[in-house]
């Protein structure tokens, strides 16, 4: 045998024992006491020392750096972990949504929704699809939705701004800026938008 063969027989030796060593791991341990049970062992928890928050943390940090897929894998352990969270479900579709997947980020929005029939920021994200969609109608409807939540929402009527500008609707547009501007005169997005008008 060359050295090259004797090196690759300890490394492969090596790395069959620490898979063996993983293995172990993951079989349920005798004398854990009494609270240990099977399934504990087959939860996303036995895999991963962080639990949902922390990792919606390095998510969001992981955004912030652009590392949109490094965020989503973070977000789909965190959603593993604590299925059915409306902010874990925000996020995901937020980023899949900067990253243009709309029909995948509208998916995850809508499970948020589903569990957070009260979230404002849901219902305009949903709206900025369907607009960017040209489903203008359904767009319409979220806005609403939000503004029945909360009439005071600056964003809100931008985004409304923006779906009457996109309807070619300026006047209804000009009126939506305006009411945003009344809300956050130093909102400057709707400054800008108003002044194209």
């Amino acid at each position: 045998m060359s050295v090259f063969q004797l090196l690759m027989l300890g490394a492969s030796a090596f790395f069959a024992f620490k898979i063996y060593e993983h293995i172990q791991t993951l079989q349920d341990p005798e004398g854990e006491g009494e609270n240990y049970t099977q399934d504990e062992t087959k939860s996303a928890n036995a895999f991963s020392p962080f639990d949902p928050e922390a990792l919606v943390q390095k998510a969001d940090e992981a955004f912030e750096e652009k590392d949109f897929q490094r965020a989503l894998a973070l977000l789909n352990e965190a959603d593993s972990k604590k299925p059915h969270d409306s902010e874990i479900l925000f996020k995901m579709g937020y980023i899949l949504h900067q990253t243009n997947d709309n029909d995948e980020a509208l998916n995850y929005y809508k499970k948020a929704l589903e569990v957070d029939k009260e979230n404002e920021f849901i219902h305009n994200s949903m709206a900025s699809i369907y607009k960017d969609n040209g489903e203008f109608t359904s767009a319409k409807l979220h806005l609403h939705a939000s503004l029945e939540i909360d009439d005071k929402n600056a964003i809100t009527y931008y985004n409304f701004g923006n779906l009457f500008s996109e309807m070619k609707h300026l006047e209804e547009a000009k009126a939506m800026y305006e009411k945003a501007l009344e809300i956050n005169p130093e909102f400057t997005q709707a400054k800008e938008e108003l002044e194209k008008l």
